[in-house]
């Protein structure tokens, strides 16, 4: 018999990006179900309330019942262990995002004997991060052809 393999997709998403869609849908060749967890942190500035890229991105991804997108507030390892999620899937662009991913990865592992899985971001978009596109659109810029198509923060 098989047993469903969950993982979880951990971050703040503001906003989710044409790397995280890249990541998402080539781990999707390696889990069954694959859980967006949109972190709430209300002491964090966001461009948009948890609540709104919750809402966009359930509708972005409405079409595929392998993927759900639920926020959370407390510590990725609980989130993982609500949705019974033995991996978390991260993306990493840099040799910086590898040792910040590395201890996480460490650390979560000690807590709760989860692994992190990591896909290295695809050569076109190691550029991209969710706070360059935040930079952009506060300077007025057009960042449609970084934002999956579809995603919309209403």
């Amino acid at each position: 018999m098989h047993k469903m393999k969950t993982a979880i997709f951990p971050g703040s998403f503001d906003p989710f990006t044409k790397g995280h869609e890249a990541i998402l849908r080539r781990a999707l060749n390696l889990f069954d179900r694959i859980v967006i967890g949109v972190g709430i942190n209300e002491s964090k500035q966001t461009g948009w309330s948890g609540e709104t890229r919750i809402e966009a991105l359930r509708k972005l991804f409405a079409a595929d019942d392998r993927i759900l997108v639920e926020g959370y507030t407390d510590l990725t390892v609980d989130f993982a262990a609500r949705h019974q999620a033995r991996f978390i899937l991260r993306g990493v662009r840099t040799i910086k995002d590898y040792e910040y991913e590395l201890t996480m990865a460490d650390t979560n592992r000690r807590l709760s004997g989860i692994d992190t899985v990591i896909l290295f971001t695809e050569p076109q978009w190691a550029f991209l991060s969710s706070s360059l596109v935040r930079e952009l659109i506060h300077f007025g810029k057009d960042v449609k052809p970084y934002l999956p198509e579809g995603l919309k923060y209403e």
